[in-house]
């Protein structure tokens, strides 16, 4: 989107919006176009909007945080539609879709991802995936050598790279990362940046293929590879789950190595059952990692200038937002054999 196509008021007072009405069904609606914003917020003109695990599961209906119908879109895009705070017309940004009271205990700790009273984007309220947004100003990061595509993809990295850092330390540690898809794939690619040695679990094929073939991860295993009991038996220093299943999630207590950690990334509606004896005599950590921080988001823009994150790897397609209705089924279908589907708008 250039200046000169931005939508404007006299051009246009509505705008479309991709929601899912209930499970199962994704249309574009017409709404309101926004044309002015609060005090401290912004206006932005939305260029891409990446699709994600998130989506699919709001799709399917089983996000635990979420009411329909829905405007979904979190990993956003944009230019500044009207200049403000510092702000010019036209900039491109990364939106933080994390919109945080910045009153809550753990606002006040310096933790906004985990805010009591947080709002995402596309989950507590109507997200991205239209012509026009509002958001804080504070949510908005300057996307400087950044494409719009990639700057659509940020949102995304960051969940891994917050997963990292919540690990702590990793070089030099056995890490196995369960669920190949994107935010798996992301929080290996970050966790390999640490210094780690990273190994990839997952039911499918062909996303293990995917992830030797584009990123050269030569460590990857089915559930059931009979490594898992053979030379890996001893366990891993940190596992992170992806797979958004509890059942996988109960799977992966027993890889826990001895003086461990359990980073559980994916957000499941089940209950997590395990084995007490056995977790407590590894003197295993349970870890929650939810969202990112603007720390996360400055790491991702930074690996992705110098080169060290390929997002033409990660992307496997682009798709106008007038399409988006009648593939939307078939995208959530295909999963296995698709990293990052972005629509631009």
């Amino acid at each position: 989107m250039t200046l000169s196509t931005m939508p404007t008021q006299a051009q246009t007072t509505k705008m479309r919006s991709g929601v899912v009405v209930k499970p199962g069904v994704f249309q574009l609606e017409s709404r309101d176009l926004p044309t002015e914003a609060p005090e401290g917020w912004a206006l932005i003109d939305i260029c891409a909007v990446g699709i994600c695990g998130t989506d699919y599961h709001i799709f399917a209906g089983k996000h635990p945080f979420l009411n329909y119908p829905r405007t979904i879109g979190h990993e956003l895009s944009g230019r500044i539609a009207k200049a403000v705070d510092g702000w010019q017309q036209g900039e491109l940004v990364v939106i933080n879709p994390y919109v945080s009271c910045g009153k809550c205990r753990a606002c006040r700790k310096g933790k906004p991802n985990c805010c009591e009273r947080i709002e995402v984007l596309g989950v507590h309220r109507e997200g991205g995936m239209c012509a026009r947004v509002a958001v804080p100003v504070t949510n908005l990061y300057r996307a400087t050598g950044l494409t719009e595509l990639q700057a659509a993809m940020v949102e995304f990295l960051a969940i891994g790279a917050h997963a990292v850092s919540r690990a702590g330390d990793l070089q030099g540690e056995r890490v196995l990362v369960t669920g190949a898809g994107p935010i798996g794939l992301g929080t290996a690619l970050f966790a390999r940046l640490q210094g780690a040695e990273v190994h990839l679990l997952d039911l499918s094929e062909a996303r293990l293929e995917q992830a030797r073939k584009k990123f050269a991860f030569d460590k990857c295993h089915k559930a059931g590879d009979p490594v898992l009991s053979g030379s890996l038996s001893d366990g891993f220093d940190v596992i992170f789950d992806a797979t958004g299943s509890a059942r996988a999630i109960e799977a992966g207590f027993p890889l826990l190595a001895h003086g461990s950690r359990y980073v559980l990334v994916s957000v499941v509606k089940d209950e997590i059952r395990f084995d007490d004896p056995e977790f407590h005599k590894r003197e295993a950590q349970i870890i929650g990692s939810r969202n990112a921080t603007a720390r996360d988001f400055e790491t991702v823009m930074h690996a992705i200038r110098e080169g060290l994150i390929d997002t033409d790897a990660l992307c496997s397609l682009e798709i106008p937002f007038g399409t988006v209705a009648e593939r939307f089924e078939e995208l959530a279908n295909n999963r296995d054999t698709l990293i990052k589907a972005v629509v631009t708008i």
